[in-house]
């Protein structure tokens, strides 16, 4: 029985533990967690060699037997500092297990395909899996969950760039993982998500992204402005540079262009208990200021028992609580409320659906970036050394600097007439 057992860690070992060819720069996604996870590992694994670890009780070279691709149920037992991952009952004797990325690599797992490699955690009595993947290849499925794979290639071309430059800030040795694989972080649904047209679009921009102050830009980005991009400043208290409020004559013509929303009095009366209001029933419910990009900057709700102010980031939060799709929006009546809005998601950065204006203006993906974010740079990634041992995480990139991202020179008498209304 003891020999088996030896065989069996051996084996796993062998699945688990192979190095991988170098990568440019890689990204750890948390793509799935729970009791128990099932993955699919690759047929046939390269030797390990100078690993260290539980499973092959050295740093010798351990044998790679071509093999069935398999299934294994990867589950958790111990609690604490001896917790030790399982798999399909077996004990490993780690607390973590790797399959570092390879060349033409997949793996599944909880059911989903991805390309790269994996790390399995025990984490608070459960599974993390963790997919360790290229930043261009984890792009390949980003992209197109995230835009339309249908739309002209410099939209495709910037949302290459802001979703690469916002996962690339997020590089952090130091976590277990850099990123999640969904709304909270960008959507990242593996290789089923690939289309043909937002590849070529990642290849066309490999590396490069938005910077400032030679640091990687914070490139936010939302559905719609509703022709009139928002502010960080108003919408999360935090003023940067870059993202600023300024007319957006590109976003028209979007399927939320224009919206109404009709809200019970009822809910609005419960959303204000939500933000502290101690009002009693509400007599009126009126936007007081108007912020630069035309978004309420102060909502005053009046009750029978008192009145409630709402400013700032909080303001947009109860548009939003009432179900709103963005926070352009006017305000009518009480019994409904009714909301009218333009645009969708909160406004900052970069509007998709004027990223895609521009591009069938004949503007570039550059000529997009830099009417969005002004005042940044194009800049390139650039990996660090790989680290010599499987299971240490890449550090973070390094980051060049290039030319400033361009403005669109024709966009003048188009913002002055957006300024003044007429858009």
């Amino acid at each position: 029985m003891r020999s088996c057992l030896r065989s069996g860690a051996l084996l796993l070992a062998a699945l688990l533990l192979g190095p991988g060819s170098a990568s440019a720069l890689n990204v750890r996604v948390l793509v799935a967690s729970g009791p128990q996870l099932s993955v699919r590992v690759p047929s046939a694994p390269a030797p390990a060699t100078g690993v260290t670890g539980a499973l092959t009780g050295g740093t010798g070279a351990l044998p790679a037997p071509a093999l069935p691709t398999s299934a294994w149920t990867v589950g958790v037992t111990g609690t604490g500092g001896a917790a030790q991952l399982t798999l399909n009952g077996q004990p490993t004797g780690s607390a973590t297990l790797y399959l570092p990325p390879g060349a033409d690599r997949t793996v599944e797992i909880a059911g989903r395909t991805y390309r790269g490699g994996v790390q399995l955690r025990a984490e608070q009595g459960g599974v993390q899996g963790v997919n360790v993947v290229d930043i261009e290849d984890y792009l390949r499925a980003v992209v197109p969950a995230e835009m339309p794979a249908s739309w002209p290639a410099a939209a495709l071309q910037a949302q290459a760039v802001i979703a690469r430059t916002y996962v690339s800030a997020r590089i952090n040795p130091a976590a277990p993982y850099d990123t999640c694989a969904t709304e909270s972080c960008q959507v990242y649904p593996g290789l089923s998500a690939e289309k043909p047209a937002t590849d070529a679009a990642v290849t066309a921009t490999r590396t490069q992204v938005v910077a400032f102050g030679s640091r990687a830009a914070s490139t936010y980005f939302s559905s719609d402005s509703g022709g009139f991009t928002a502010s960080s400043a108003e919408v999360w208290g935090r003023d940067v540079p870059y993202l600023t409020a300024r007319p957006d004559p590109f976003s028209a013509g979007s399927p939320r262009a224009r919206w109404q929303v009709t809200v019970p009095l009822a809910k609005v009366q419960a959303v204000a208990a939500q933000y502290g209001g101690k009002t009693g029933p509400l007599t009126s419910v009126t936007v007081t200021r108007l912020s630069e990009s035309g978004r309420p900057a102060e909502i005053l709700l009046v009750g029978a028992a008192g009145a409630l102010k709402l400013s700032g980031a909080n303001a947009g939060g109860f548009i939003r609580s009432l179900g709103a799709s963005g926070t352009r929006v006017t305000l009518a009546g009480l019994n409904p409320l009714v909301i009218s809005g333009s645009g969708a998601g909160h406004g900052v950065g970069l509007s998709q659906y004027g990223a895609l204006g521009l591009a069938r203006a004949g503007y570039d993906h550059l000529h997009v970036l830099g009417f969005y974010y002004p005042g940044t740079v194009l800049g390139t990634l650039s990996a660090q050394a790989a680290p010599t041992r499987p299971g240490i995480p890449d550090p973070a990139p390094a980051l060049a600097l290039g030319p400033a991202l361009p403005q669109p020179a024709s966009l003048a008498p188009l913002l002055a007439r957006a300024g003044t209304g007429s858009e």
